[in-house]
């Protein structure tokens, strides 16, 4: 899975808190600029916190403020959902993105461990308007090297990032494609409680899809 081996950011299930409502912080920061602060306000975290901060869950709100502050959660819930998202009824739209940002910060959190600031090799930034691409390169503690793209736009003023692509395969892409295998077959009903369900069940915290 894609986002398994790209999104580095190590968090138990446990530690995300659907009660905590986080607002991205104001920002001037360049897309460069914007991930390698984000990324090492992660890493200082989860790796400074103690057994018993994991196992309750203390730090989780620092955590998911500094996700908020690089990811723009409802757009990246539009694009996955494509135009299933418009079949939606608000209510509905607001709890997918509830329950994929969940998702989507349980998976990128628990990769984060395996990786230090020092095997993060940031190679270039490229703006285009208001998009942008930040390359960079992990090592892990197995010596492979991935290569990841974080994927911007200029959001009301600020960077955020859209997508991450890991060895040229997106994020968006890989789950857009799983949803909308889901939708073929059910209804948008019926994949809020598939996600509801797996947000429960820390052994499907990488995965929307199943059987």
């Amino acid at each position: 899975m894609v986002l398994a081996v790209a999104l580095a950011f190590g968090i138990p299930p446990a530690l995300a808190q659907p009660d905590v409502r986080v607002e991205p912080a104001a920002t001037h920061l360049g897309p460069l600029d914007l991930v390698k602060s984000s990324l090492s306000r992660v890493l200082t975290i989860v790796q400074s916190q103690s057994a018993r901060e994991t196992q309750e869950g203390r730090r989780g709100p620092e955590i998911r403020q500094a996700a908020a502050e690089m990811f723009d959660f409802d757009d990246i819930s539009r694009r996955i959902l494509a135009q299933h998202w418009n079949s939606a009824s608000p209510p509905e739209e607001d709890e997918f993105v509830r329950l994929f940002t969940e998702m989507l910060e349980r998976v990128y959190l628990s990769s984060i461990t395996s990786y230090s600031l020092a095997s993060i090799t940031f190679q270039n930034e490229t703006i285009d308007g208001s998009y942008a691409q930040v390359q960079s390169r992990m090592t892990g503690r197995s010596g492979r090297d991935v290569s990841v793209e974080y994927r911007l736009f200029d959001s009301e003023g600020r960077w955020a990032v859209y997508d991450i692509a890991v060895d040229g395969e997106s994020f968006v892409s890989s789950y857009r494609s799983q949803f909308n295998s889901i939708l073929r077959r059910s209804s948008f009903a019926q994949l809020l409680e598939r996600l509801e369900s797996r947000r429960a069940s820390p052994a499907h915290t990488g995965e929307a899809q199943g059987q």
